[in-house]
């Protein structure tokens, strides 16, 4: 405890008739306590105004801070944003209502301040301390005057009538009385205000604390309540910051290929050739001017678009013009003053127009595209031993036997796929893996190899494929599917995407997302999430067809397909998506497939065999092949179709150039066919060939199914032993007069045999 300090002593009612100078001396103490008190409490007074003041600035200056935060926008590059951009871009938001929040009780505080502290201390200051103020007053009057009756009194003479000396001591005695009453009243009153200011003084204080502790612990609250956001936002900067790392060294790297060599990475334009020309204007009495535009030409059309325009300026110098052009002249060097020129003719426009070009090479690439020559535009190049990878048998025992040595031996070291091994080790451990003659004789990768150079080997054999992983074609797609808002609609789009990859990429891509599932549950020891994982792998499995600034600012949506692949991968690479399809979807999806490209294995339809005589299959064949896709469609498939097997759904695809054919069984046909039945997956399966096959008359487009077929007995798909197989198994189809037509089952991966 706190040594006590001596207070102030007691003053007793029966010293206020004594009135002796110890009693004055010990009334003066208290009235120089009350004296100090009324100053101490007028000085709190104004030092608690001053601080509502500056507690409102604050609360306006705090306000004024969140406005701001609220009305900021972020603008990311590209047409989407990643998950963690959004939660970025609305953390402003978010921090702006925290503070309001915040601010709101803060001036709930402040308002309750005037009457829990400034009003309470302003009343006691006036009616207790003033109260004693005025009755000193009247005490001091009351002695002045009790002293000078007194004194004038005892200065009456003896020889006074006695009736005199009576009445001058009754009056004396009521003097007296009326001082002693008024001094028992001060002594009273000093004493009360004394023991008053012990609570009424302390208690507006303790009001005014407890609505300070209220404001804290408002935003002990909030501050609990933003846990949840803090940690995500948390997360989200992190995993941009990463992100940000990978895509800052994609762009140095595509910024420094650009100063060395300008020319060889352009960008595929719609336009045959395109950039800034000078283009020379006849102006009044002869004078001519050379204007800067920036020209762009399309061979196909022969369309020449010219808009001026001059950076230096920053803008538009006049309106556009477009001609068509007739022909182009190189101009001679001796017939004109000017550099690099050349002539151009217009059909639309009389005369010559004379444009000068930056560089005599700029010129040339002019003067090539002008004559219909196609400029060479360069895609993205991959390195001189691309090629040398496939995705065959030793392909395979590459990526196994990396995989195998990493799961093995270093599962949880810390940064497993980030931390890069020395390039000359690993370009030696590449030449050891991809030698025939050592890939036979060693199954396993010795121990002297560091997991760290086996990592960045598995990751340098990925991208010396010939093409990406999840392919060129797929890109668009699958960052299409990023893009999606819903996540599990992006599981599924990603999920359908995957079964649409040739058979080999998507085993490849299985074995190796079960592998990175594998060390993302190891993330606490080798600190790879699957988000840092993403990272490393997503410009790895999906780089682009094309260097440039736009497509590196995809890469944070490859990351989130690859996230994706991992954290799903058991159903995504174990189940067949749920995209049923009416038939002349098929149809059109195979059309379409097949004007753009030939069919791989995996989109081939059900191909139905008619056993009649060569020629006759060369009639039905033409026949076929002549018909409208539209009466195939309507008139035989549904009728051929739709009498033994429940109707599809139709389910429209994100991409329909890429569809994939996926038979339902019907309902009425069993589940199980015994191995005896002659729809059993014992009997002989077709096999289709590996290379995809030419488009012809008897492609998967013309698909055999028209008249001759008007009624089917029993057509279904059966599941293939393995995942990898798409297999068919037709029943006994039925000709126009009743004869049976042998109908031949599909399997991938077998060999052709007849029934």
């Amino acid at each position: 405890m706190h040594p006590r300090t001596m207070g102030l002593p007691a003053l007793e009612f029966s010293d206020c008739c004594l009135d002796s100078p110890q009693f004055r001396e010990r009334l003066k103490s208290h009235e120089a306590e009350l004296d100090k008190t009324n100053k101490f409490i007028k000085e709190l007074i104004k030092d608690g105004k001053s601080l509502i003041a500056a507690l409102k600035n604050l609360s306006s200056a705090k306000r004024k801070f969140a406005d701001s935060l609220n009305d900021f926008k972020f603008r990311c590059i590209g047409d989407a944003e990643t998950d963690d951009e959004i939660c970025i871009a609305k953390s402003l938001q978010e921090f702006a209502a925290v503070l309001r929040n915040l601010e709101d009780e803060r001036m709930r505080m402040i308002e309750n301040a005037g009457e829990v502290l400034i009003t309470p201390l302003e009343k006691f200051r006036k009616e207790q301390i003033g109260a004693a103020k005025e009755a000193k007053k009247k005490y001091d009057k009351e002695t002045e005057k009790y002293c000078g009756v007194l004194e004038k009194h005892l200065n009456l003479s003896s020889k006074k009538k006695e009736s005199q000396l009576q009445e001058a001591d009754s009056q004396v005695d009521l003097v007296r009385q009326h001082f002693y009453e008024v001094s028992l009243e001060y002594v009273f009153k000093v004493q009360e205000v004394q023991e008053r200011k012990m609570f009424e003084f302390v208690e507006p204080l303790l009001a005014f604390l407890q609505g300070l502790f209220t404001f804290y612990h408002h935003g002990y609250e909030l501050a609990k309540d933003f846990s949840d956001f803090k940690t995500e936002l948390t997360i989200s900067i992190q995993n941009t910051r990463n992100r940000f790392e990978g895509t800052r060294s994609e762009v140095e790297s595509l910024m420094r290929k650009m100063k060395e060599n300008p020319h060889e990475h352009k960008n595929i334009s719609p336009f045959t050739m395109e950039g800034y020309l000078y283009v020379q204007e006849k102006r009044h009495f002869g004078t001519t001017s050379w204007v800067k535009h920036y020209c762009t030409y399309h061979s196909e059309s022969k369309r020449i678009t010219m808009v001026p325009f001059d950076q230096k300026s920053g803008g538009k110098g006049g309106d556009d013009e477009a001609i068509i052009l007739k022909s182009c002249t190189r101009r001679k060097t001796d017939s004109i003053e000017k550099r690099f020129c050349f002539d151009v003719e217009a059909v639309d426009r009389p005369g010559v127009i004379t444009m000068q070009a930056l560089s005599e090479e700029d010129r040339r690439l002019w003067m090539e595209a002008m004559d219909g020559r196609e400029p060479v535009y360069n895609s993205n190049k991959d390195s001189q031993s691309e090629g040398t990878a496939q995705l065959d048998i030793m392909g395979f025992s590459i990526v196994k036997k990396c995989i195998h040595a990493v799961e093995t031996r270093g599962i949880h070291e810390q940064g497993l796929y980030r931390v890069v091994g020395v390039n000359s080790r690993v370009q030696k451990l590449l030449s050891i893996l991809m030698d025939p003659k050592t890939a036979e004789t060693e199954d396993d990768i010795c121990a002297e190899w560091e997991i760290k150079t086996i990592t960045s080997a598995l990751k340098t054999y990925l991208r010396m494929l010939p093409g990406p992983l999840m392919m060129y074609q797929f890109q668009r797609s699958f960052i299409k599917a990023a893009k999606l808002e819903n996540q599990e609609s992006r599981t599924s789009e990603i999920h359908t995407l995957v079964h649409r990859l040739p058979e080999k990429n998507r085993q490849m891509l299985h074995l190796l997302m079960n592998h990175l599932a594998n060390v993302a549950q190891n993330h606490k020891q080798n600190l790879m999430t699957v988000a840092n994982l993403g990272v490393v792998f997503g410009p790895t499995l999906m780089r682009p067809q094309e260097e440039t600034v736009a497509a590196i600012m995809d890469i944070k949506f490859q990351n989130i397909v690859v996230e994706i692949l991992i954290e799903n991968h058991d159903k995504i690479f174990n189940t067949v998506p749920d995209t049923p399809q009416s038939n002349s979807q098929l149809l059109l999806s195979r059309k379409k497939s097949t004007d753009s490209k030939p069919p791989s294995c995996s989109e081939r339809p059900l191909t139905l065999f008619h056993t009649v005589q060569p020629s006759e299959k060369q009639e039905n064949r033409n026949s076929i092949i002549n018909s409208s896709l539209e009466s195939v469609t309507s008139s035989n498939i549904n009728s051929f179709l739709h009498s033994n097997s429940t109707p599809q759904s139709n389910m429209n695809s994100s991409d329909p150039d890429l569809e994939v054919i996926k038979p339902n069984r019907p309902n009425s046909l069993p589940q199980n066919p015994s191995p005896t039945s002659p729809l059993s997956p014992s009997w002989p399966m077709f096999s289709a060939p590996s290379s995809p096959m030419p488009t012809s008359s008897t492609s998967s487009d013309s698909s055999p199914i028209s008249s001759p077929f008007r009624r089917a007995r029993a057509l279904y798909a059966c599941k293939a032993e393995h995942d990898s197989e798409l297999s068919f198994t037709a029943g006994t189809i039925f000709d126009n007069g009743g004869g049976s037509i042998p109908v031949r089952k599909h399997s991938y991966g077998q060999e052709e045999q007849e029934i």
